[in-house]
């Protein structure tokens, strides 16, 4: 008998404390079904204000394949599932969320289908009829507004529960992105690709972190970080609004020649305060796209490492 592959599960945590032992536990339930392979587990956690660092320095001192890295403070949770994936070496790397919402039992589908040849296996959420009508309405509206602006068709429902091969990590490693928007990045690269949908679970512990400001972030990343739309849109914004300004010509003519008054502060005002604000959003898309190349230049580390047991 050969060797047995490895698989490396990546697990960003962030205030994830009630959660961390339970999801282990189910991870170790599905590779009880999978004798064939060895895995470990690498927890990142993301600069957590409770007791999830505590939490993980005593379960790997009871299981050797836990591994965990402590940020320095709150990176993100890209920044933590790309530090995990930098720091895995398995014949596959399956990136997991931290509360419970991505089903662990899904680990053998996706192992299933990589084995069948696919290098990058990646999942597709769909939402129970109990969850908030506004949060669907929103998920679909803004996979429909990224699919006209970005450069890279992300379905709709894409998480970041996936597999990826060992080819497929080593030259992710290699990119160097100070504002990486995975599910962009993985289709990006390429590879072949199998999509697994599944519904996701209630979080078992704890409250969600990821609030609106946090979702919006997400949003303007994936759309900046590939496609330089925004940016011809504002160009054709700016050549219509002079287009139809030059329309209003011919009335401030023939309300000169006629005599006839012209309207005064409401419509002007009304008229400042429009262009007023397309330029700040103009000039706002403009400093988005020079506040990356900026961060870029500086070539700082992505995530600082205040610990580590590996």
């Amino acid at each position: 008998m050969g060797l047995k592959k490895t698989i490396s599960i990546v697990v960003p945590a962030y205030n994830e404390a009630g959660n961390i032992v339970l999801l282990f536990q189910k991870i170790c339930r599905v590779f009880e079904g999978l004798p064939q392979y060895n895995f470990e587990v690498i927890y990142v956690n993301d600069g957590s204000n409770d007791s999830t660092c505590t939490v993980l320095h005593k379960l790997a001192s009871s299981y050797k394949n836990i591994k965990f890295i402590d940020f320095s403070k709150n990176f993100g949770h890209q920044m933590a599932v790309k530090a995990g994936i930098d720091h895995a070496f398995g014949d596959a790397v399956i990136s997991i969320d931290g509360d419970l919402q991505h089903p662990p039992e899904l680990i053998k589908v996706l192992i299933e289908e990589w084995e069948k040849g696919y290098d990058v296996v990646y999942t597709l959420r769909t939402y129970c009829s109990e969850e908030p009508a506004t949060k669907r309405w929103t998920s679909k509206l803004y996979y429909k507004v990224l699919k006209v602006v970005a450069d890279v068709e992300i379905e709709e429902g894409s998480a970041d529960f996936r597999l990826i091969d060992k080819k497929v990590a080593d030259i992710f490693r290699k990119i160097e992105d100070t504002d990486p928007f995975l599910r962009g990045l993985i289709k990006w690269m390429g590879f072949s690709r199998k999509a697994i949908r599944y519904q996701a679970d209630q979080r078992f512990s704890g409250s969600s972190t990821y609030n609106f400001k946090k979702m919006m972030q997400l949003a303007v990343s994936g759309i900046t970080s590939f496609s330089t739309k925004p940016l011809h849109i504002a160009v054709y914004l700016g050549f219509f609004f002079a287009m139809a300004s030059i329309l209003y010509i011919p009335y401030v003519i023939w309300a000169f020649v006629s005599g006839t008054e012209i309207s005064g502060w409401a419509s002007l005002i009304m008229t400042v305060v429009f262009f007023g604000g397309l330029h700040l959003v103009i000039l706002g898309v403009l400093g988005i796209y020079i506040g990356k190349i900026f961060k870029q230049t500086k070539h700082r580390p992505n995530y600082i490492i205040k610990e580590k047991n590996f």
